[in-house]
């Protein structure tokens, strides 16, 4: 979403007017056309409007010319810190203007609009970022300016001593080679911890196993099956019971058939009077019939008790049998139970996780191979971009370099150092370094141990002319730290150079490149009201000439006036 280019409000306390246009007329315009800052620390309002080229920004030492920088920090989603917002208010709004058809590529320009990017910070509640007006997130703000915009910090210059960032200045060209070894460093690392999570609970998983396969083992010897302990119970009873089972046999026999007086005979007796009645009537000779069908059946029921009564003895081996298949039971109730079904339950559980660990233990061998591959293929990748670093570290050195000797430096050499790694690392086989010397006859050391601050600056500098094409719009904050006389000319006329083909602010303190600038905003502090205010103005020629000799000199003496107005033309001064 775009917005049309606004015109700028009334001017307020603090409001800056547009710089004088002493821009060449080759100058592309503006990539940030305006800020405007609201509360932040020592600005109460603030309105910029900018113009291509190099603008710089100048004060004396506590005039807050490093806030301008914090207010474009924010917008590129740098820490929200509440300590920012001006004493005594409850907010703080920072709001950047982009010209988009400057430095985009055809497919994103919008002739004739600007797009609008935003960050407003709270003491109560949370912060909101803004696009076009559209509430985002800061991650989002974030990806958007970092696009349109790069702030090179008054320290980044240190950050070249790491080893990450020396790195990624070779990288920067190889995103494909980079990707690709990542994706396969991640592969591998995962695969790694998958089997080291294996291998740490390996010791446990025995034990485990241990416990279950006994479990198993214990179960499956007794093998027990649904619902035989009641006919075994029932069993137990009558092996217990077999003398009083014989005894009441026995007296029943008596009774039936072995008694002086028994059933059998009177049954008998019946049948033999129903003889002469059953010759001629038809319902008598029924009932003897039947009465020789009961005579018959008690027979039957005689001789079973027989055979009961005369087994009054259990059989020794089927007692002890039924009391072992019980006892067996009961103990596997008592360890798995409570119940039977429980038991048969625990069992299926028992040899599930025994499939699941003999399962694991077969996977560790399969990821064990996996692992060995995955390291055999990021050796691979590995190696691809070595030799793609390789490749690409002698012609961005000689770049480097060619930069760095114009900036002072004459003797200056560079080289990208590769050291192998005896293990694979996030970002690859090999350790990158910078090695530097700026006197001849020296050999190369690394950066960290021989640059110093002034030197670190120029390498800096040097890197963001070469590699620091990538957005329209560059700021520097003090990158001239730590140098002087003939190599501050040198930094004043590259960051010169480096405005023909883009926007760069700076924040600096040298004369020499404040006067080269393009257009030359100077940042004071005053008392109002018993409260201190940062106000930004921008210098007219005349004013430009007084700030160079004050910074130069510390007045404006006749002297110091046409030093200025030397650096300024480059002609000297009789």
């Amino acid at each position: 979403m775009t917005r049309k280019a606004r015109a700028p409000r009334a001017e307020k306390t603090a409001t800056l007017s547009r710089p004088p246009t002493s821009a060449p007329a080759a100058l592309a315009g503006p990539a940030l056309a305006r800020l405007e800052v609201r509360n932040l620390a020592t600005i109460r309002e603030l309105e910029l409007d900018f113009a291509g080229g190099l603008s710089v920004f100048t004060g004396e030492t506590g005039a807050g010319k490093s806030i301008i920088v914090d207010a474009l920090g924010l917008l590129l989603g740098s820490r929200a810190n509440t300590d920012l917002i001006r004493t005594g208010e409850n907010d703080l709004l920072v709001t950047g203007f982009w010209n988009e058809e400057v430095g985009l590529s055809s497919a994103d320009q919008t002739s004739g609009d600007q797009r609008s990017a935003s960050r407003r910070l709270a003491t109560q509640g949370r912060g909101v970022a803004r696009l076009d007006g559209e509430v985002v997130s800061v991650r989002e703000l974030q990806e958007w300016a970092q696009t349109r915009l790069t702030i090179h910090w008054q320290h980044s210059a240190v950050s070249l001593l790491g080893p990450a960032n020396q790195r990624a200045l070779l990288d920067r060209g190889l995103p494909d080679h980079s990707a690709a070894y990542t994706h396969a460093y991640r592969e591998w690392q995962e695969a790694r911890a998958r089997l080291e999570r294996l291998r740490t609970g390996e010791r446990e998983r025995a034990r485990q196993l241990d416990l279950l396969t006994f479990q198993a083992r214990e179960i499956a010897e007794v093998a027990p099956l649904p619902g035989e302990e009641e006919p075994l119970q029932a069993e137990l009873n009558r092996l217990a019971n077999l003398e009083t089972i014989a005894q009441s046999a026995a007296g029943a026999l008596t009774l039936i058939s072995d008694g002086d007086e028994n059933a059998l005979g009177f049954l008998g007796e019946a049948v033999r009077a129903l003889n002469a009645s059953a010759r001629y009537d038809e319902a008598s000779a029924a009932l003897q019939q039947e009465l020789r069908a009961a005579l018959d059946s008690l027979q039957a029921v005689s001789g079973e008790l027989r055979a009961v009564a005369e087994d009054g003895a259990a059989d020794p081996e089927e007692l002890a049998r039924v009391e072992g298949r019980l006892g067996a039971l009961g103990k596997l109730r008592t360890k798995y139970g409570p119940t039977l079904e429980d038991v048969l339950e625990f069992q299926a559980g028992v040899e599930e996780e025994l499939r699941v660990l003999t399962r694991d233990e077969q996977d560790a061998g399969t990821l064990d191979a996996d692992v060995e591959a995955l390291l055999e293929e990021l050796r691979r990748v590995g190696a691809a971009l070595d030799s793609a670093r390789r490749e690409r570290a002698a012609p961005l050195a000689a770049e480097l370099v060619a930069v760095i000797r114009e900036l002072g430096m004459p003797h200056a050499r560079l080289e990208f150092q590769l050291s192998p790694l005896s293990e694979p690392a996030l970002y690859g086989l090999s350790d990158v370094t910078i090695q530097f010397t700026a006197n001849p006859g020296e050999d190369l050391a690394p950066l960290s141990d021989v640059a110093s601050g002034g030197e670190l600056s120029r390498v800096m500098l040097a890197i963001s002319t070469v590699l620091g094409a990538d957005t329209p719009a560059v700021v520097f904050d003090e990158v001239d730290a730590g140098i002087g006389g003939g190599a501050a000319l040198a930094v004043a006329e590259q960051l010169y150079r480096l405005a023909r083909s883009r926007q760069v602010m700076v924040v600096t303190h040298l004369a020499q490149i404040a006067a080269r600038a393009d257009h030359h905003f100077k940042v004071e502090k005053a008392v109002e009201a018993g409260r201190t205010v940062s106000r930004v103005r921008p210098l007219s020629p005349d004013e430009r000439l007084e700030e160079i000799a004050r910074m130069l000199g510390g007045n404006t003496s006749e002297a110091a006036l046409g030093h200025a107005r030397e650096l300024m033309t480059g002609v000297p001064q009789r």
